[in-house]
This record gives C-alpha cells, sequence and structure tokens, in this order.
C-alpha cells in the first residue's frame, strides 16, 4: 500500500483523514499469468492499480490477438472505453505475468470524487497522463518507422523484457519476422 500512497502523493497533496478514506475503498487482488481480468462483452466496473506485475490489453480478430495496451507496476488504469459509457468491452484485459492489482469500483470512485475534491484532481491528472500516451502511440505510428517505434519502446527496459516478442510486435504494429529482423539489424 506504500507504492500506491507514494503514487497517489505525486499527483496531488492529501490529507490523512481523505487518504485512509480512499484507502478504504480499495481492495487487493491476485491475478495469476494468463489470467483475465476483463472479458470483451464484459462491462468495466472497476479501476486498478498495479502493485506488481503486468496486464495486456488486446482484441481478437478472426485469425489473431492484437495487442494494443501494456500496463505494468505503478499504473493505474480502467477499460474507460467501457467504463465511462457503461457499454461492452471491446477489450480482453489478460496478465501478462502474475500481477498483483488495487481494485476499486466505480461507485466508490464516484464517492471519492463527490467528497474529496483532490481526488477529482488526482483523477484528472491521471487521465490527462493516460490520453498524452494514446495521442504519442498515434503520432508514433504515423510518423514513426517500426524501427524508430522499437527504439522508443526498449527505452522502458520493463516492457522490452517482460512481454513474449509476439506481444512485443504486435504493440509495435508488426510482425514476429519484422521485429526479429529489426532487432538484428541494431546489434
Amino acid at each position: 500500500m506504500e507504492e500506491f500512497i507514494a503514487f497517489i502523493r505525486t499527483f496531488v497533496g492529501i490529507d490523512e483523514i481523505d487518504l485512509n478514506l480512499v484507502l478504504s475503498k480499495f481492495r487487493e487482488r491476485s491475478v495469476s499469468k494468463g489470467k483475465t481480468v476483463l472479458k470483451k462483452g464484459q462491462i468495466a466496473n472497476q479501476y486498478y492499480f498495479i502493485i506488481s506485475g503486468g496486464l495486456r490489453f488486446f482484441y481478437e480478430t478472426s485469425d489473431k490477438e492484437n495487442t494494443t495496451w501494456v500496463v505494468f507496476k505503478n499504473e493505474f488504469f480502467s477499460e474507460i472505453s467501457s467504463l465511462n459509457p457503461q457499454i461492452p468491452s471491446r477489450f480482453n484485459i489478460e496478465a501478462i505475468e502474475d500481477t498483483k492489482l488495487l481494485v476499486i469500483d466505480k461507485s466508490d470512485m464516484d464517492f471519492l470524487y463527490g467528497h474529496i475534491p483532490v481526488w477529482q484532481e488526482f483523477g484528472r491528472k491521471i487521465w490527462e497522463g493516460t490520453s498524452v500516451r494514446m495521442i504519442d502511440q498515434i503520432l508514433n505510428f504515423q510518423t514513426l518507422s517500426a524501427e524508430e517505434r522499437y527504439m522508443q519502446l526498449i527505452r522502458n527496459s520493463e516492457l522490452s523484457q517482460k512481454i513474449p516478442v509476439k506481444t512485443l510486435a504486435a504493440v509495435l504494429g508488426i510482425t514476429p519476422n519484422a521485429l526479429s529482423r529489426i532487432r538484428k539489424n541494431i546489434k
């Protein structure tokens, strides 16, 4: 819980009374590698903070899985395209390694937003950061070569070390063979 408290305090100043109320709404959950947190078609009703481990967002087509997003330790997230409009998710969220989460239900998050002004600020800053990350990812796909995207991605050593080559290639929007060629050319 200490890591989560430190995470919160990097975004907002929060007093002990409000912090204790926030923490009382979260519960810990463990997810084994390969298990799902959310399945396509379910409606997202929770927010998550990753204590340890990692998860991937993916969707399936008739011939393959397409990984669109990967999250790791000290990230706060939800399947926001399902959560806010309360519509079925288009994604599966799966543990790529054994993962420990802190979980809060949407109703509890809404309660905190309504009763703790600094928590609204926290939420705004989290979603602004997520929006920037998504915009960067879109622009990278439109303006960078696959090799340039790979070079940016490996700056996050956790990402390049913890996810399988197939998943890493999918995040980059290339085939595993193309990723192998890029890696070979870089060495």
